[in-house]
């Protein structure tokens, strides 16, 4: 789904007509008395509806609230009142970054840029401090989504002493996809090893590797033929915590070799739901890069997690700084984008994709 477009006065554009046209449409589905008859398909229509909406109503409100300062700003100077200079003055700036924001969502037009998605997180080789990145990249991630008022929830997860091995991460939000997207690929870490004892500097690698959760605007076929399911006991922690039925769901695809596993909850159905979701956005990926040969290259999981490979590197020692390999963007804030402020390297991304010049150096 695309806020598809039409020029509007402040710079900003969506054509609002007809979004608010296909939400009147589905509102009349929730005025049916069977309406939560089917909760799952009630709450896809209500997301559906607050997504369109997200499309046009900060437009319509941001226009509304420029002509509000247009009339402050002519009362002003009408009067030569320059006690309102500092409130007109205010009110500009919020304006201004507010046209920002909703111009890097026009950015956001493939057509599952505004779902939410699955985002995986591999350690790479080097045992400890491998899984010690790769849990450090899950609480950057985290905050970030907890700043954009994203639901997160752990899908999968294999822990090893020191870290995380693996994990999958549900995250649900307005654009979540189109946001995160750009985070696929190998991310590269130097620091002082907090486990050597002898203080020296290490390097490790993780990849993250995202993907769409698909709703029924995208539609992916997979035949039953098609898969193999495997079921297995859940890992826990042990003792009354260990899972004693096959509730875990393993899936792979025969033909690309694709493969999805969930563990997470304790119902069988409920992982098998999740693995086909993984599935279907793991396909989905698969088939886009078939046709877009440059789309194939950030696909993580296809390179070695190692050297030569990331896209970002995260410098501690023997200085700070994090940069962008794609776009050159860096910062030398390495401790504020651990603490999930990544929304400048995001967008760095997407103008870049886009054609568009992004700011080369983030200022610290």
């Amino acid at each position: 789904m695309h806020c598809k477009s039409k020029s509007s006065p402040i710079g900003g554009s969506f054509d609002a007509q007809s979004l608010q046209n296909e939400v009147s449409e589905l509102e009349k589905h929730t005025s049916d008395p069977e309406f939560w008859q089917n909760r799952e398909n009630a709450e896809k229509i209500l997301t559906k509806i607050k997504r369109l909406k997200s499309c046009y109503e900060p437009w319509q409100a941001l226009i509304y609230e420029q002509n509000e300062l247009k009339e402050l700003l002519n009362l002003a100077l009408e009067a030569a009142d320059e006690t309102l200079e500092n409130e007109i003055a205010e009110q500009y700036q919020k304006l201004k970054e507010e046209l920002e924001r909703l111009t890097t969502l026009e950015l956001l037009s493939d057509e599952a840029d505004a779902l939410g998605c699955f985002l995986d997180i591999h350690a790479g080789a080097g045992g400890t401090e491998a899984c010690d990145w790769a849990r450090m990249l899950h609480r950057m991630y985290a905050r970030y989504a907890e700043s954009k008022n994203f639901s997160i929830e752990i899908v999968d997860e294999q822990q090893e002493e020191g870290g995380i091995k693996s994990i999958c991460l549900e995250i649900q939000g307005p654009f979540a996809y189109g946001f995160l997207k750009g985070e696929t690929g190998v991310h590269r870490l130097v620091r002082i090893s907090p486990f050597d004892s002898n203080a020296r500097r290490h390097t490790s690698f993780a990849s993250v590797y995202v993907t769409p959760i698909l709703d029924d605007t995208i539609n992916v076929e997979i035949r039953p033929e098609d898969i193999r399911v495997d079921t297995y006991r859940a890992s826990g922690a042990g003792g009354q915590k260990v899972n004693k039925t096959s509730s875990a769901v393993r899936m792979t695809h025969l033909e690309t070799g694709i493969v999805v596993q969930c563990q997470n909850e304790r119902s069988q159905h409920r992982n098998r739901d999740i693995a086909m979701n993984m599935l279907k956005g793991r396909l989905y990926e698969h088939l886009k890069a078939q046709r877009d040969a440059e789309r194939a290259k950030t696909a993580a999981v296809k390179h070695d997690i190692g050297f030569g490979s990331q896209i970002r590197s995260y410098v501690f020692h023997p200085y700070s700084l994090v940069k962008d390999q794609r776009t050159k963007m860096e910062t030398s804030a390495v401790q504020d984008v651990i603490d999930g402020k990544i929304q400048p390297f995001i967008e760095g991304y997407l103008r870049q994709m886009w054609g568009k010049i992004p700011r080369i150096k983030e200022s610290s």
